[in-house]
């Protein structure tokens, strides 16, 4: 079978397409055929060498994918050959609070290896099934964005009709967070740096689009929106370059979900804003199986599907990575394993 892993050092230039022999599944395992894998922004990262410099090399990155069950081990109840289904990020945490315990070494494309293989032995307990609408290519964008936009609306946001959500640029958590608030009926305000984005955020349902590189200081727009109120959540991916305008835009008793460092992982953080507006900064890593079972059913229920913005085949895997790392992307940015 075909394999792409980060071999010999970090980097781009590093990643290599090579043959690996067919694993075959242990009891409470199952082969997965896979079919494609979405990329997110670890794993630009974790090639590059600087998600977790340590990891242990050769490793097959990329955490997300789906595809098909072609072989159970001895005792598999979950899963049955023939089911479509998809990894959790994190094949330790099945439900509850998440712990060192549970996360520590059971993350897909890294330290565990990642989706980029045409075949994966996964245990039974780490998968989920594909939402019976969707495409293999389309299901492999839910693992990461699709889960970690899910809590940052639901789980922490706790959104509800009306509300005022802010999402930052159109990447694949953005967006999801977009479609989930819409569904929820909140109102949403979106961010980005293109009059062509804006118009793809606009017909998505969001209400009020505001350009960044026009409008540096984007969080008067966005609380006049709000009429001088501010918004209920806001979904940050940028990080430390970002959060000073999201405290500035987040109303009193807001919550600001910080999920990526787009625009930087460190800076000076004035808490004066956080502490006198009573403002809730809230990380969300991702989920557990169960929030994942919780979103697939909504899902399911609502027939969303998930924003694609290219699909690549796995030998352009350095291209498909350069191609989300220059932030062109509109959605998840795909690769067609087989």
């Amino acid at each position: 079978m075909r394999v792409v892993t980060i071999d010999q050092g970090f980097g781009l230039e590093n990643l290599k397409l090579s043959e690996r022999e067919l694993p075959a599944p242990r009891p409470g395992e199952a082969l997965v055929k896979i079919s494609a894998a979405s990329l997110n922004y670890r794993d630009l990262l974790t090639v590059r060498g600087l998600y977790n410099p340590k990891l242990k090399l050769p490793l097959i990155p990329c955490s997300d994918g789906a595809g098909v069950v072609t072989a159970v081990g001895e005792g598999v109840t979950r899963v049955r050959v023939g089911d479509r289904v998809m990894p959790t990020f994190a094949q330790g945490w099945l439900s509850g609070e998440p712990s060192r315990e549970k996360l520590g070494s059971s993350t897909l494309g890294g330290p565990l290896d990642g989706m980029l293989a045409e075949h994966r032995v996964l245990h039974e307990s780490g998968l989920v099934a594909v939402p019976e609408h969707l495409t293999l290519e389309q299901a492999s964008t839910l693992p990461c964005a699709g889960l970690t936009a899910w809590r940052a609306i639901f789980d922490h946001g706790g959104i509800l009709p009306g509300q005022w959500v802010l999402v930052q640029g159109s990447g694949g958590v953005s967006v999801f967070a977009l479609q989930f608030a819409r569904q929820a009926g909140a109102r949403v305000i979106a961010t980005t740096s293109s009059d062509e984005k804006a118009e793809r955020l606009r017909a998505m349902g969001a209400e009020v689009v505001i350009n960044y590189r026009a409008t540096p200081n984007w969080s008067k727009p966005a609380r006049d929106a709000t009429g001088g109120r501010g918004v209920d959540v806001v979904v940050e991916v940028g990080g430390a370059g970002t959060l000073e305008q999201s405290l500035r835009a987040v109303k009193m008793g807001g919550r600001v979900s910080v999920i990526g460092v787009l625009a930087g992982g460190a800076g000076e953080v004035n808490l004066i804003p956080v502490l006198m507006q009573d403002v809730r900064l809230q990380g969300v890593i991702v989920g557990s199986r169960e929030h994942f079972e919780h979103m697939c059913r909504a899902i399911e229920a609502s027939k969303m599907v998930p924003v694609v913005d290219r699909v690549f085949p796995l030998e352009q895997t350095v291209e498909a990575m350069q191609h989300m790392a220059a932030g062109a992307h509109f959605g998840k940015v795909v690769i067609q394993v087989q």
